[in-house]
């Protein structure tokens, strides 16, 4: 049976939904960030303080009903950007590329567990174990968000700016920009607020490049 070939509209759709769509996870993911730093700062409240700011817990749930949506986002925008690179991609990269991906994805929403969890926390009455609850769920959460998912977002754009550039698809300063927001996002992350925001950052360029670059359309 003769091999089918994609018809160039299929050949165009692939890019432009993938930018389409991370675009939407960037501005969600930023979001998110922003609300989650809002409400795990740097020197925590107590969980009685907490409980008393309806601004606080009105942010996180905020932050909990979007992100699941972010994480869709980019589980679509990861699957249209592997399937218009084909076979083409470099085998051990686009495993790194699929993997670091899901477990990106894994961490953000055992992040929203913790943070739902906090909420049910506060809800409760009395008792130390109360406020002991409160602490391991804020540390476990901000952890979630600084260490883990924001590495295994360092690994994801190491090795899609890796694929970008070994198959040409990426202009010089994008490929530049990829490894230094993955080399903030792999050692920087912990010791510096708010670079967390270097990741949508960078998913958007992407996603910007995708949408206006010919190169994209061939």
């Amino acid at each position: 049976m003769a091999a089918t070939t994609a018809r160039p509209e299929q050949r165009l759709r692939t890019p432009r939904a993938a930018g389409v769509v991370g675009i939407a996870f960037a501005v969600l993911l930023a979001a998110v960030i922003v609300l989650v730093r809002i409400v795990f700062p740097a020197l925590p409240l107590t969980a009685d303080e907490w409980h008393t700011s309806s601004s606080h817990r009105e942010a996180l749930r905020w932050a909990l009903a979007l992100l699941p949506f972010a994480g869709i986002a980019f589980l679509w925008f990861m699957g249209a950007l592997r399937a218009y690179v084909g076979k083409a991609e470099d085998k051990f990269v686009a495993t790194v590329f699929l993997g670091s991906g899901l477990l990106f994805v894994a961490t953000l929403f055992a992040l929203a567990t913790s943070a739902g969890s906090m909420l049910d926390v506060t809800a409760a009455r009395g008792g130390p174990s109360r406020l002991t609850l409160w602490q391991y769920g804020h540390h476990f959460t901000y952890t979630l968000l600084s260490s883990y998912s924001m590495r295994m977002a360092a690994v994801f754009t190491l090795s899609t700016t890796t694929i970008g550039r070994l198959l040409g698809l990426f202009p010089r300063w994008l490929v530049w920009l990829g490894y230094l927001v993955g080399t903030v996002l792999l050692f920087v992350v912990v010791n510096v607020r708010w670079s967390e925001l270097a990741f949508p950052f960078w998913v958007l360029m992407l996603s910007c490049h995708m949408l206006t670059s010919p190169r994209w359309s061939e």
